[in-house]
């Protein structure tokens, strides 16, 4: 499919069902602003996707525009979570403590560095990475806790450090 054949279909796909999904997402976000901001990342994340190919995503457009959708709700609730427990956080130091407003800005981009890098782990890999990271466990610990061996475990933190390398570039 072309590029021009693309735009067009996403174009189709705006005019007829843009407004179905924005009043989708205000139910789900409770909040026209952000179902707003994120019916159009539903359409650019389209745009810029090959997904639109498919023959049964054209023939169910509601279904594959929620299932576009659905990932970007589902980033902005555990967005808007991590924000939430760094106010906390902020909230909690001394005043002496807290950051500038430069750093903390720097330090959030960086929480959400991290969350989206943990995010696109599978649970085990992401189990195995943070026992290592934040309990300091060595690999025998690791593989005896989660019970699987240990080159299981040297697979998995390859995998997850991979992953950090991908964010990074």
């Amino acid at each position: 499919m072309s590029s021009d054949s693309a735009r067009q279909q996403c174009g189709a796909l705006y005019v007829e069902h843009h407004r179905w999904l924005v009043g989708w997402l205000r139910y789900k976000l409770g909040c026209l602003h952000d179902a707003a901001d994120l019916a159009q990342d539903t359409f650019v994340r389209v745009l810029g996707s090959r997904e639109l190919q498919t023959e049964q995503q054209l023939q169910e457009p509601r279904a594959f525009l929620v299932m576009v959708a659905g990932r970007l709700v589902s980033n902005h609730f555990r967005r808007r979570s991590l924000e939430q427990a760094w106010l906390e956080t902020l909230a909690a130091l001394p005043e002496q403590q807290v950051p500038s407003p430069e750093v903390q800005t720097s330090l959030l981009q960086s929480l959400h560095e991290v969350d989206a890098m943990l995010d696109g782990l599978a649970p085990r890999v992401r189990q195995a990475f943070l026992l290592a990271q934040l309990e300091g466990c060595t690999y025998a610990q690791i593989a005896e806790r989660l019970g699987i061996s240990v080159r299981t475990v040297k697979r998995y933190m390859a995998e997850a450090y991979e992953q950090c390398i991908m964010l990074t570039l």
